[in-house]
């Protein structure tokens, strides 16, 4: 079995239970991604509040508020296709990585050759291989997580226009009260109809019906500029990992071999400095792929990348950009961790195994 093969596997393996294992917090962190706080005083030229300004509580409280309102499942909306994402995306991306990876280190042994270079990949070689790998992981998945986003993100969608409608019922009854009991039974069914989550194929006849085909690459431009993240987060591991083996290598009164905790952390670290520069890209991302319940409300209406980014500027602030990030930094952090030492130590296994079969094979042809 082939390295990149190898890897592919690995990663999509460890891909998987890193998802499993985090997914509430990345679905409560989509609802803070996508939740509109205007600043105050901001209206739009209708004259109103685009969008409340109380603040949703901290990352415990949404999931309990979550689990209150949704149950259980509520926190695990979207998770098929969100795990065979990760599965698509881990494996692609591995193996992409790791052929990208065999070509650097060949073109650096053969410039060492050659007499340039000690023979180790540079900084921009690593960034380049995980830009590259990067960008065809996200043009081949992102119709996935345009639908992940979508059924994380449905419920909350659905009660913020059940929400306008409350009040547009409300402030009818308060001008015209011989209709107020009427509109009063309407306040009453209302009140008793409760969001439901869709299903992955409702996501994708909704998604169809608004955009067509194109709809299902919404958000493309700031997810392929946020190929940067991982080409920063496999930047700052690789350069830990090959600095920590040459460590052990010359101390002769130490452990050589790296452990599964080493590359817990080394993970950790990687993740959190990627995380923190690109976060701002993340935000507007989900923007871009959740529903758009906009109403009449023009500021919540985005066109595109470039609006999106506008928009938020000037109905929120800098400060909306960087929605739910401690969630995210927990959640990516932890889930990067998971996946590193996951993969690490199936890529070990899936080697040991392929030896074992490869022996098996010569001695049954002997």
């Amino acid at each position: 079995m082939s390295s990149a093969l190898a890897n592919g596997l690995a990663g999509a393996g460890g891909g998987l239970i890193a998802q499993i294992l985090t997914y509430p917090l990345q679905a409560v962190n989509t609802r803070q991604q996508t939740e509109r706080v205007v600043k105050k005083g901001i209206n739009d030229h209708h004259g109103t509040s685009p969008s409340k300004q109380q603040r949703p509580g901290g990352t415990i409280v949404q999931l309990f508020q979550v689990i209150k309102t949704e149950g259980w499942g509520g926190l695990y909306s979207g998770l098929k296709p969100s795990l065979f994402g990760t599965v698509a995306s881990m494996g692609v991306y591995y193996y992409f990585y790791q052929v990208f990876k065999n070509k650097a280190e060949l073109i650096a042994a053969t410039r060492k050759g050659r007499g340039l270079g000690d023979g180790n990949v540079g900084m921009i070689s690593w960034l380049a291989v995980a830009a590259i790998s990067g960008s065809l992981n996200v043009l081949l998945t992102n119709p996935i997580w345009v639908l992940v986003t979508r059924m994380q993100t449905q419920t909350q969608a659905e009660r913020n226009i059940m929400e306008r409608k409350r009040e547009a019922l409300q402030r009818e009854a308060s001008e015209n009260s011989a209709i107020a009991s009427t509109l009063q039974d309407k306040l009453v069914e209302l009140e008793l109809l409760k969001p439901k989550p869709y299903g992955t194929l409702q996501a994708a006849a909704e998604i169809y019906n608004e955009a067509g085909i194109r709809g299902f690459w919404k958000g493309i431009i700031p997810t392929l500029i946020m190929v940067c993240n991982p080409s920063i987060q496999f930047m700052i591991y690789e350069t830990s990992l090959r600095s920590l083996k040459e460590k052990r290598t010359t101390n002769k009164h130490g452990v050589k071999q790296i452990t599964a905790l080493e590359v817990f952390f080394l993970g950790a670290v990687a993740k959190l400095g990627a995380t923190v520069v690109t976060y701002p890209l993340l935000v507007v991302k989900s923007r871009l792929q959740a529903k758009q319940d906009i109403g009449n409300n023009v500021s919540l209406r985005y066109s595109g990348t470039v609006d999106a980014i506008v928009k938020m500027i000037q109905y929120e602030g800098l400060l909306g950009f960087y929605k739910g990030m401690s969630t995210k930094i927990v959640q990516s952090v932890f889930a990067a961790s998971v996946l590193f030492m996951v993969k690490e130590e199936l890529v070990k296994a899936i080697t040991v195994l392929a030896d074992k079969t490869r022996k098996i094979r010569l001695n049954a042809l002997r």
